[in-house]
């Protein structure tokens, strides 16, 4: 059966400039494990070195974090969205500190 996956921009490099791809699986394990065998580049960006997810990466299952399910044996069927979304790091502007206030207040 096959799942619609969408691949995020930073990605898109490992598969071709696809920003979907159609993978046949039926557990999110087994839709991972394809992805990285069909695009061997993306396979350590979706994969640790157990065959874990990795840990900066969020896998939705329509709309549904697969850590709020049942994982990577989140079983999938026919038409699904899976969506992989990498966290984003960085942080707000650098502020100069105020004497006299409270850190948190040194924001604005």
């Amino acid at each position: 059966m096959a799942v619609n996956v969408y691949i995020p921009t930073p990605f898109r490099r490992h598969t071709g400039g696809q920003s979907r791809v159609q993978v046949e699986a039926v557990t999110v394990g087994e839709l991972l494990r394809s992805l990285a065998r069909e695009y061997p580049d993306l396979a350590g960006r979706i994969l640790d070195g157990q065959g874990g997810v990795q840990n900066y990466l969020n896998v939705f299952v329509n709309e549904e974090e697969i850590r709020s399910l049942a994982g990577l044996d989140t079983p999938l069927k026919a038409g699904d969205e899976v969506s992989l979304i990498p966290a984003m790091a960085g942080g707000g502007r650098r502020t100069e500190r105020r004497a006299g206030r409270p850190p948190w207040l040194n924001i604005m």
